[in-house]
């Protein structure tokens, strides 16, 4: 947890350097900076949300069983590959969406469907 909570002070720190300085930026190098904050929110976001528990919670729990959330993805893929899966299959749909939306929350929580179907 501490190890969490460093680099997120550290994500701060370098958001804050660069909001400071993104004013006195022209050009590319504030195209630059902007896209440095956005990608540093994405990272803070990843480490507080920890998507991949929650998709790996989704997944194993549709498919009754832990693995490994790579191994969990193929057996999906695999599966509906194979046609043993539909978007008829029931919890299907259900535990890719909450896949989905843990994986939006933390990559653009503005998305507008997103916030639809997150019910914000």
């Amino acid at each position: 947890m501490s190890e969490q909570i460093e680099a997120a002070a550290l994500i701060e720190a370098v958001s804050l350097f660069l909001g400071e300085i993104e004013p006195r930026l022209h050009g590319r190098e504030a195209f630059h900076a902007k896209v440095a904050k956005n990608a540093l929110a994405i990272v803070a976001r990843e480490l507080a949300q920890r998507p991949q528990k929650a998709e790996a919670a989704a997944l194993g729990g549709f498919l009754g069983h832990d693995a490994g959330i790579d191994a969990l993805r193929s057996e999906i893929c695999g599966r509906l590959r194979a046609g043993q899966l539909t978007p008829e299959t029931p919890g299907l749909l259900e535990a890719l969406t909450a896949a989905t939306l843990a994986k939006c929350a933390v990559d653009n929580p503005r998305y507008s469907t997103f916030r639809r179907l997150a019910g914000q």
